[in-house]
């Protein structure tokens, strides 16, 4: 795999943008903002952070990007959601919200708000597969977890016998923000798959 620097976007509409960007920029990416479909249009990978997943949701097609999003994950860009953004990237939410809708792409039930509220906001060890050098910290912040999965997604990691970090061809999502932590490994591994997506004959991307 190359060492080059891949167009990373984070979709800045609401969140933790700042946090991804720099993460992303100490994982080896080249990190820049989206908030336009033409933005969109020039990266090679995208994080969807965390954040309120309907209002994400809302101003994400109020900008005219949620259907510019789901057909750029139905063509196989690399994308990668962190607490509402693994929320964004299920095919299906056990409890939306009323006008809640999703990106999709993976195909899990999520349950928002599923390890409790605000200040019920924890930190934890969370050994996660693909990610070397031992455990990740995992910020748990009204986080979801992953209340089923189908035959091609892989679990990552689990916390406490839940799904919390899943992965289904280019697409990651973790129920928790590594990008909170100082710890760029979790980001790192997803630059690596932007760099591999990159890098596939058209006809491997799916």
């Amino acid at each position: 795999m190359s060492t080059r620097t891949p167009i990373v976007g984070v979709l800045a509409l609401q969140g933790d943008v700042r946090e991804h960007l720099a993460a992303l920029d100490g994982a080896g990416a080249r990190a820049v903002s989206v908030r336009r479909p033409e933005e969109l249009a020039a990266v090679e990978g995208l994080v969807v952070p965390g954040g309120e997943s309907t209002t994400i949701s809302k101003l994400a097609a109020a900008f005219g990007l949620l259907e510019p999003l789901r057909e750029r994950v139905r063509a196989g860009l690399p994308a990668y959601g962190s607490c509402a953004g693994m929320i964004l990237l299920a095919d299906k939410i056990l409890d939306p919200r009323s006008g809640q809708e999703t990106v999709g792409g993976i195909d899990m039930i999520v349950r928002r708000n599923a390890f409790g509220r605000q200040n019920e906001s924890f930190e934890a060890a969370v050994d996660m597969a693909g990610v070397a050098g031992g455990p990740v910290e995992g910020v748990f912040i009204r986080a979801p977890w992953v209340e089923s999965t189908g035959a091609v997604t892989e679990v990552l990691a689990t916390y406490e016998g839940h799904a919390v970090a899943v992965r289904q061809g280019n697409l990651l999502a973790t129920s928790f923000h590594p990008e909170l932590t100082g710890d760029h490994r979790v980001h790192g591994l997803f630059v690596d798959m932007v760099r591999a997506a990159a890098e596939a004959p058209a006809a491997e991307v799916a």
